[in-house]
């Protein structure tokens, strides 16, 4: 495993993190869950990223019992908050709000510390200064080490940082956005954001919500131990299956199989290799329901695509690509 610095922040990340959206949130079996927090950990992974929502608070109950057997410098802990949790009408990034869930998480997790705390998503309905006085207090106090934030546009990055600034609070080291050879839209706008402001990014659904790891082929019904075929898992591909379970898409996914397979790599190991290669990214966030699929994603760390690699790529997926 390799390692870089998350921004201008406090913390160094492997270069790849573990996510417990789908592995701990019910997903799959519990027992199973922690055994691939555990391969994580073998495989030189220190980042584990969770959220108060993701299961009602049971990602996060996982995930400290996971690690509680683990000396607690060998890992870094990433939540977030924003969404409802559970039956909860409440949500988003008031003073009240983050103090209310910052406690809940760090009693679920069984720390007294958060590594990083992350908005999922921006509050339009509360002032921004609002939220980042209490993230800044969080830091603070102790309870929260770095703070970041997921899916934000260029111009939230541009208002949070300047905002840090005038009012020297903590400022932001991390944004998470999704990201892979199939969605590139944080190129445009957020990474720019990002480098003017010493924000480091944590990638997720690099390999697109599984489907560059192509298991997926056109016309067929999804293999029966996939994420596709797990109505537990399968929702946000369904809500964009005209993009990616569309016979175009999954063709061109094809087309990389031989470029893969010419690099002595797998599919997954060369989309994750891609992410990486990429300055803006110290990280990108990985899913798995199995031990075994984190020791073959780890075999992406350290991979250099040369340059007439990328090409033929982007030949491969010409038509294919769903945000440019």
């Amino acid at each position: 495993m390799r390692y870089r610095p998350l921004g201008r922040g406090p913390l160094e990340v492997s270069e790849l993190s573990f996510g417990t959206w789908l592995t701990a949130a019910g997903g799959i079996a519990r027992e199973q869950a922690i055994r691939c927090i555990h391969a994580a950990l073998d495989h030189g992974i220190t980042l584990f990223d969770t959220a108060n929502q993701y299961g009602a608070g049971e990602a996060e109950r996982v995930l400290g019992e996971a690690l509680r057997a683990y000396p607690r410098g060998r890992y870094l802990i990433g939540t977030k908050l924003y969404f409802p949790v559970g039956g909860e009408p409440d949500h988003g990034l008031t003073a009240a709000q983050i103090e209310k869930q910052l406690n809940r998480s760090l009693e679920r997790l069984g720390v007294d510390c958060i590594d990083l705390y992350q908005c999922h998503r921006y509050d339009k309905e509360t002032p921004l200064e609002e939220t980042m006085r209490a993230l800044d207090r969080a830091v603070r106090e102790g309870k929260v080490r770095a703070i970041g934030f997921s899916e934000w546009t260029a111009e939230q990055i541009n208002a949070a940082a300047a905002i840090a600034s005038d009012r020297s609070l903590i400022p932001f080291s991390s944004s998470q956005p999704q990201y892979s050879m199939l969605w590139r839209k944080p190129e445009a706008a957020v990474f720019p954001a990002c480098a003017r402001h010493g924000i480091g990014n944590l990638a997720f659904s690099p390999l697109a919500h599984g489907v560059l790891t192509g298991k997926y082929a056109p016309g067929q019904p999804p293999p029966p131990d996939s994420r596709a075929a797990n109505d537990k898992m399968n929702m946000f591909m369904e809500t964009a299956g005209r993009h990616y379970r569309s016979a175009s898409l999954l063709a061109g996914v094809a087309r990389l199989k031989p470029i893969a397979e010419h690099l002595g790599l797998t599919m997954a190991q060369m989309a994750l290799a891609w992410v990486l290669r990429t300055p803006e990214i110290a990280s990108a966030i990985i899913g798995a329901t199995s031990p075994e699929q984190i020791a073959d994603n780890a075999h992406a760390v350290g991979v250099t695509l040369s340059a007439e690699i990328l090409e033929r790529i982007d030949y491969a997926l010409d038509g294919a690509i769903v945000w440019q």
